[in-house]
Formats: structure tokens, sequence, C-alpha cells
């Protein structure tokens, strides 16, 4: 690499780090003007790797009076730049990173108590010159975090010194311990006289601007009766963009790398962007946001596909970035994937199967609010499971963002099949492999068909179409080699799988359209010839709209119909037009 190119700051939350080693930066210094104009308490939630840790640390650079005479190092080339506030370095600032309070539930109010008494204690020492002798000393004497706050408070006011809190992760040790110790434990730590509640109160009165931000709601309604000044900008359309990457950013920087001879010089930059999209793009944060039609990437991911375009030239072969499953696991952990109940795990199954829900979204909710369904749709949108699509009257459809997510929902499924009648998923994988390279679709689709069989055999009530394809789509997601398309809109109609071939990562060779149809026991003959009639001629019909022959790239398209009769599969033939 050229010395002089920016380095991809992938996995990097320092701004200083970033400005002073020249990482690349995505300029969001425009938005302090705006947040400024917001009320002086702010809390803002995000899903996990959206930069709001980079956000915060940036906001921490640009207003700490200790940096001050780094504001043409730091800002200079940057939109804020040129358009400086009143309020740049004018503030004391004390930083709080939640994420870093652990250890058993005995232990969790001695830890955070411990953290707080070291963030102040290093608060002190930062801003040593601006308190009285010995002040630091006094603050480093005292064992109780709150006594440390309290007399920094005060000494702070006597000497008129504006206070600025930022605290990130602000609800990530409380959703872990709800999550692992139950509401219980978790009430007593958030309401009556419960320390972190206790915490909070004392925030309040005490800094002259506080800006929070994390992942769920839950802990901000839970505290915010003991502290209720906070002011939620998380839906407001103006800061829609503030985290994430848009369209315009993506090209921005990929042209970037291209001029410096880090990406191939033939690179289709708008080829890139529509390699990703379905895979990383796709979040809306605001109602009003969806006229402007503009989404959001999220910029890990993009980041992770930069780098490998980088080393090797071309698209990764797995999308999405393997350094996410941590996230996603403790994702599934609060959201009690494990211990859904029947409603729960059906909104789950029809999200799979809709890929929407319509619904009202809260802005913030208290912990017993969780195991109520209606609620539950509002927490997969604060973790980035679901996002604004549209509207239908008062309520919002809430839709699946991108494969990427859309991935999640079909491993959540896939693991409750597995558990009813284990399939070997390397071996229908490698059945997959020939199906794609070889047109060997017929192996794949039986033992589908007879896994299928097999967990609906153990489950009753499992006969309904819907079912079926929700089936036939969580298995279909281990396919990489195809985008699968369910119910895409072709000649009017609407097939049940349209295998994509993904010719960017690899070379395939045949391409599907699948409908299924579903007999109940018992049916005649003659209607299940009926039903197969009509099936050919859907099938066909979809087959000869215009779009397919840009859809099947080249490669050769097979007709398949899949006809079961109960669970068991009757008929299964591929449409050859004579």
């Amino acid at each position: 690499m050229n010395p002089n190119t920016r380095q991809v700051p992938y996995g990097v939350a320092d701004f200083e780090l970033i400005r002073r080693d020249n990482l690349y930066y995505v300029d969001k210094t425009m938005y302090l003007p705006m947040l400024e104009a917001e009320a002086r308490n702010i809390f803002f939630t995000r899903p996990r790797r959206f930069g709001k840790s980079l956000l915060i640390n940036m906001l921490h650079a640009y207003y700490d009076c200790n940096k001050k005479d780094k504001f043409e190092q730091l800002f200079g080339d940057l939109w804020i730049g040129k358009h400086p506030t009143s309020l740049q370095g004018k503030y004391l600032v004390l930083y709080l990173d939640f994420s870093q309070v652990g250890g058993s539930i005995d232990q969790v109010e001695e830890k955070f108590n411990a953290y707080c008494g070291t963030q102040l204690n290093g608060f002190v020492r930062d801003y040593e010159r601006l308190y009285p002798e010995g002040f630091v000393q006094k603050i480093d004497g005292l064992a109780d975090a709150s006594a440390k706050l309290n007399e920094i408070a005060n000494e702070s006011k006597r000497r008129e010194l504006p206070l600025y809190l930022i605290i990130d992760e602000y609800d990530n040790f409380t959703n872990t311990i709800l999550n692992e110790q139950g509401e219980a434990v978790y009430h007593a730590i958030t309401h009556a006289d419960g320390f972190y509640r206790d915490t909070f109160k004392r925030f309040k009165g005490n800094f002259e601007r506080i800006f929070m931000t994390g992942v769920s709601p839950v802990t901000l309604d839970d505290v915010t009766s003991g502290f209720n000044i906070g002011w939620n900008i998380t839906m407001k359309s103006e800061f829609n963009d503030i985290l994430g990457f848009t369209t315009d950013d993506v090209r921005t920087m990929f042209n970037y790398y291209k001029e410096q001879g880090e990406l191939p010089a033939d690179l289709d930059v708008e080829e890139v962007i529509n390699d990703m999209k379905p895979w990383y793009d796709g979040y809306c944060f605001s109602e009003k946001s969806l006229k402007s039609k503009n989404r959001v990437f999220n910029c890990d991911m993009v980041l992770y596909y930069l780098r490998n375009y980088m080393s090797y030239g071309c698209a990764p072969k797995q999308m999405i970035d393997p350094n996410t499953k941590t996230d996603y696991s403790k994702m599934n952990k609060l959201l009690r994937f494990d211990k859904l109940d029947g409603n729960r795990k059906g909104i789950i199954k029809s999200i799979a199967e809709t890929e929407q829900v319509i619904t009202s979204l809260e802005e913030s909710f208290p912990a017993r609010a969780l195991t109520n369904p209606d609620t539950f749709t509002s927490l997969l949108f604060y973790y980035g499971m679901l996002t604004i699509k549209g509207t239908h009257g008062m309520q919002l459809v809430l839709g699946i963002p991108n494969n990427n997510v859309r991935k999640q929902y079909y491993g959540y499924l896939l693991e409750e099949y597995q558990q009813m009648s284990r399939v070997s998923l390397n071996d229908l994988i490698d059945k997959f492999t020939n199906m794609a390279f070889d047109g060997d679709w017929r192996t794949a689709l039986s033992s589908m068909a007879q896994a299928y069989a097999n967990i609906s055999s153990v489950r009753d009530g499992i006969e309904a179409e819907r079912n079926l394809q929700g089936f036939f789509m969580a298995y279909f997601s281990l396919n990489d080699y195809y985008y699968t398309a369910p119910e895409l809109e072709l000649n009017h109609g609407y097939c049940d799988f349209f295998l994509l071939p993904d010719l960017t990562h690899y070379p395939t060779q045949h391409s599907y359209i699948i409908e299924l149809k579903m007999l109940h026991k018992g049916d005649s003959e003659e209607l299940a010839q009926k039903q197969w009639d009509e099936a050919v001629s859907q099938i066909n019909r979809y087959a000869a709209a215009p779009r397919v022959e840009a859809l099947r790239q080249g490669t050769e398209l097979h007709k398949i119909i899949m006809q079961f009769e109960g669970f068991q599969l009757k008929r299964m033939e591929e449409i050859v037009n004579k």
C-alpha cells in the first residue's frame, strides 16, 4: 500500500487515532450543530456495528477543552473545521463505557462502582490544572464513586467549569443481567433504590450536557423516571444517516481507493455497490426518511468487503463478516430466542416467511414488556433485525433490511428444524454444489422433501403451504451459489422461488424457478392433475417474463414443480418446453 494512502479503519473506534495515523474517515461532523440544537441531554440508539463508539469518540475530541489546541489537526479538513460552533473545546468531558463493567451478579454493584471510580480518578487527573492543588489526591482518597462525583460536581460549579458526560453502551451490562439473571434482579438495580437508578439520578443536574448511546431502549425506560430529562433522537429524520454509510459515502470511498491504485483500475464501482446493496444496505430509522428513499449501509460490513477487495482483487465469497457471529450470538441471547413463547416464535416465523410485519413501534419500554409480542417487534427493530419499510395507516411496515439479516432469521428457523430432525448440512451443501454446477437438482430437492416429511411427521399442523415455503427457504439459505428470491413477481404473478445465480462469487451454470404445490390428504387424482396443469401453466408464464433473461444471466434455466400431498412429496418434475 502507498504510505500516503489512508488505511481502512476496520474495527477502529478511536477518532484521534484515525486522524493522527491517516485512516479513512467518513465525515459526520456536519451533525454537530444539529445535536447542539437539540435538548442538552440526549439518548440515541442504533444496532451494533453502525459506528456509535466512533461517533461519541469524535464528540469527545471536539468538545474536550484539553483538545482545543488540536482542533486544526483533528478537524481542519472536515466539515466542522470550516464551520466550528461556539461550544468547541468548551467542556471537561467524562467518558463512561458501560460495556467495561463485568463480573458475576453478586459483584455487579462493586464492579460498577469500581469502574466509575477509576474513570472519575482519571478525569480529575486529565483536568488537574483546572482544580485546586491537592484535589486529585482528595478524589483518589474517596472510596465511593458517588462521593467522587458529588465532590467533582460541586468543585466544578464553584469554579464555573462546564461538564459534559458521554456514556457508551449505557444498556450493555443491564441487558446482560436481564438475560442471564431475569427480571427480578434487573428490577432491583434499575428501580427504587437500585444503584444503577441512583447513579442516573446523580447525573441529573451535575452536567451541562449529556449524550448516551446504546442498542436497546429497555434500560432507558426503566431508569428515566429517576432521570427524566433525556431527549430521545433515535427516530428523528434529521439523524437517520448520522451513523452507517450512505450510498454516496460508499461510492466516494471506493473511488478513493481505486484512484489510489488499491483497487483494480477496471473496477466498476457502481457494480460493486449493487453487489453490496442486497447484503448491507436497506436500513431506515425514521418514518419521515421514507420519502427520501435514502437507506443506510452497515458500515462495518462495507469495510469488511472493501478490505477483501483490496487484498484479493475480488468480492468476498462469504458476504457476511465472520467477526459478526459473536455479535449475533449476543443479540440472540438478549432477544432470548431460546426462551421464546409460542406468540413470539410465531412472529419470527411470520417475518421469515413474509419478510415484514405491520405494527406500532415503541420508542421505549420496561423490561416487563419484553414478553409482549407487540413489544417484541420493536425490540427486533432496535437490534437491526427489522427496519422501517413503509406505512399502513397509523402503523408502520417493518421489514427485513437485507440478506445479511435475512440469513439470521432463516438460521433461527433452521436451528429449530434441525432440533426436530437432524439433516446433514454438509451433505446438503454438497448436493447444492451439484445442483449449481452440474444441473443435478433432483438429488438436492428430494433430500429437502424427505427432511420436510421427517419433521412434519413429528409435528402437527405443519401442512400449511406457507410453512412448506418457510421450510424450503430456511434450507435454501445455506446455498451461497444463489440469491434465493421468494415470491418474486414475474408476469403479474409470484413464483415461489427463483434461485438467482450469484456469478460475482461463483461461476454457477444453472438457475431455477421452483413452484411448490400442496394437496390435502385424500384429495382426488382429478384434483391433483388439475392443480399440476395449473402449475405448469404458471411456471411457463413466469419463465416467459421479459426480465427472466437478465435474471438468469446466461445460465441454463430449470423449471421445477414439486407437488406435496400432506407432508409427503407426491410428484416432482422439470417442465421442458417441447
